[in-house]
């Protein structure tokens, strides 16, 4: 199974926003840029929400069918490990293996004396088309980065053999994810680890590192841009001499997760992949979820009122909603609004300030990081929440279809 060269990966929270998301997906192919959809969503929104993981399947099956759509798309099970993958195996045919815990885990003597053995043709000046300088490649930085990786790698051979066993070989997409660490891997990093996971058989399509800066939920990229793209461009020359050395598959690119909104590093992104010739798959989650709070604020009402509902509960209870996402929030709590404040605004200010225009007079990325992560609140709601999405699915739809094309699909791909 394969994935084409532009891959990107739609959440959808509350799983009514398929066809939108789907219809930004048909503009930017008829823009002549062949992206292949995948829906997403992780084991903790799932419980978070009360839905399934067939759920998704189902809602993209749906979109599929209601578009017309005949090229390929794919159902993401995203960020699982082997305590949570059994109940995606049905409905998923894309597997996020996250092994970002075990970064750092002990593994045996043997197992590293094993690595340092594969890894001696490495040694010396190790050279990588493209990249400047050689790097010096000796037994303290290997044993360094099998200390920090290894483990990791072998937990992702641990999934991807479950799976082989449950789905059969080639039968799905195998991603390993290491973004969701305080520390960034190095090209020289990402280099052994796929040199890691060559050596455990894993045909990974594409994997998602941890990069400089700052790649918080829902906002803009937080970091030092030309060493941002720097790293980017030296990644994409080291995946694609791993794929010489180590028989990998050929169509393995990066993915970058928490891609939705870092809109100043897109068009290094994209300048870089078009300059090599090379695919990206990117990955968004909350994105489509603030996109129907916005559309609920702009539709007026008791569709608004549910809007300001959501932030008032959604601050008293900040503490709570942010502790998951702690590693990818930044929120200024002074910044925040008061509920008075929010409770005086229109439907277009409480839009202005949630929708991600950076440069909108209005716009508070405070506001919007803590509404990202109320999305609990929401689905405590129940059928009040839902009913409202269904009532007001027009407005929201087109939210949903001009933030994933316009201030993303567009930045991107320069469409």
């Amino acid at each position: 199974m394969e994935l084409s060269k532009y891959s990107f990966g739609v959440g959808d929270r509350f799983s009514h926003q398929g066809e939108a998301q789907l219809r930004a997906i048909v503009k930017a192919n008829k823009a002549g840029v062949n992206v292949t959809p995948v829906w997403n969503k992780s084991n903790r929104e799932h419980g978070i929400v009360h839905t399934q993981p067939n759920d998704v399947r189902q809602e993209a099956g749906a979109a599929v069918a209601a578009l017309g759509w005949e090229q390929a798309y794919f159902v993401d099970a995203d960020h699982i490990n082997l305590g949570t993958v059994a109940p995606f195996v049905e409905g998923s045919d894309f597997f996020t293996l996250d092994v970002a815990a075990f970064i750092g885990q002990p593994s045996s003597d043997e197992a590293i004396a094993a690595f340092l053995k594969e890894c001696e043709r490495y040694k010396g000046q190790l050279v990588i088309p493209g990249i400047k300088d050689p790097i010096t490649v000796d037994d303290q930085l290997l044993r360094e980065i099998a200390n920090q990786f290894l483990a990791a790698v072998e937990q992702a051979a641990a999934i991807y053999n479950y799976l082989v066993e449950k789905k059969g070989k080639g039968n799905f997409i195998t991603e390993v994810s290491m973004d969701e660490v305080a520390q960034p891997q190095t090209p020289v990093d990402l280099f052994f680890i796929l040199k890691m996971l060559a050596d455990k058989n894993i045909p990974v399509q594409t994997i998602a590192p941890k990069f400089t800066g700052r790649f918080n939920k829902g906002v803009d990229y937080v970091g030092d841009q030309a060493q941002f793209a720097r790293e980017f461009e030296e990644d994409v020359l080291v995946i694609d001499y791993a794929v010489q050395q180590f028989g990998l598959p050929a169509d393995l690119k990066l993915s970058v997760h928490s891609g939705s909104d870092k809109f100043s590093i897109y068009p290094a992104m994209g300048a870089i992949i078009k300059k090599y010739d090379k695919g990206l798959h990117v990955k968004t989650a909350g994105t489509t979820w603030l996109e129907e709070v916005i559309g609920l604020a702009l539709a007026g009402g008791e569709a608004l009122e549910a809007a300001r509902d959501i932030y008032t509960t959604a601050l008293a209870r900040q503490d709570e909603l942010c502790a998951p996402y702690a590693d990818v929030i930044d929120i200024d709590p002074e910044q925040l609004p008061s509920v008075d404040e929010v409770n005086g605004w229109t439907g277009e200010q409480f839009a202005n300030a949630l929708r991600h225009i950076p440069n909108h007079p209005e716009y508070n990325p405070n506001f919007r990081q803590l509404i990202h992560v109320g999305y609990k609140v929401a689905a405590e709601m129940g059928t009040r929440y839902y009913s409202l999405l269904e009532a007001h699915a027009e407005i929201i739809g087109a939210c949903v279809e001009e933030n994933i094309y316009e201030r993303h699909l567009k930045r991107l791909f320069d469409l």
